[in-house]
């Protein structure tokens, strides 16, 4: 028994660095590191205890949700998150940017493109322009009292979530592979250009990619 509790306390030891990988995502948004840390700690314990091997999925890929959870819930019992000074400076930068780009490439552009085009990181970006929502009161005074409404909206820590397992996910993915996805969806390149950029054919880079996107979806599950 006691030996069982050791390797119990020892594996939730090994997995702390997953904790602090998805806290640290967290900074910043008017939650003290502590505490966001001390939920994750919470979501991580109760995701060892509850973790079946046998069913074949990694630890990782089913403690993030649990971890995320427990950081969300922590975010709804504390009230909204503050948004930094420099995140709205960057979602104007945005905005202007997203104006020009619109009218130079006669479409809107991606994330990507606008992180390029800023010098910022594509997760930059998302984090402004989510950042820029306007905010939606979901009280409000009327000859019965306070009524309060419910509103469906987007989840950023669903988001953050995602990104944390496809992280995880994309180290299954060889060299090659991984500059494929990196041409394909982060660079917005045609196959015909990844073809060339990687000397493959247009019909090798397909199937490449078919191939690695059902490696991923088996991965994530």
């Amino acid at each position: 028994m006691v030996e069982l509790k050791q390797k119990r306390e020892e594996f939730i030891e090994q997995n702390l660095p997953l904790v602090h990988s998805i806290c640290k995502r967290f900074v910043g948004r008017g939650i003290e590191y502590d505490d966001l840390y001390q939920a994750g700690c919470i979501g991580l314990i109760k995701a060892v205890d509850a973790f079946d091997s046998t069913k074949g999925f990694a630890f990782s890929t089913y403690a993030v949700p649990v971890i995320m959870g427990e950081v969300r819930r922590l975010f709804r019992d504390g009230g909204a998150v503050k948004v930094s000074r420099s995140v709205k400076e960057l979602y104007l930068k945005i905005v202007r940017e997203k104006s020009v780009l619109e009218q130079k490439l006669c479409r809107e552009p991606t994330v990507s493109e606008l992180a390029q085009s800023l010098g910022v990181t594509s997760e930059d970006v998302t984090d402004a322009l989510c950042a820029g929502k306007p905010t939606v009161s979901l009280t409000a005074q009327d000859e019965d009292g306070v009524s309060e409404t419910d509103l469906p909206c987007e989840s950023h820590e669903e988001g953050v979530c995602d990104r944390v397992m496809l992280d995880s996910a994309f180290k299954n993915l060889d060299e090659n592979e991984l500059k494929i996805v990196k041409c394909r969806y982060y660079q917005a390149l045609t196959q015909s250009k990844t073809a060339k950029l990687l000397n493959m054919s247009q019909v090798q880079v397909s199937r490449a990619e078919r191939k690695i996107l059902l490696k991923l979806r088996e991965y994530i599950g």
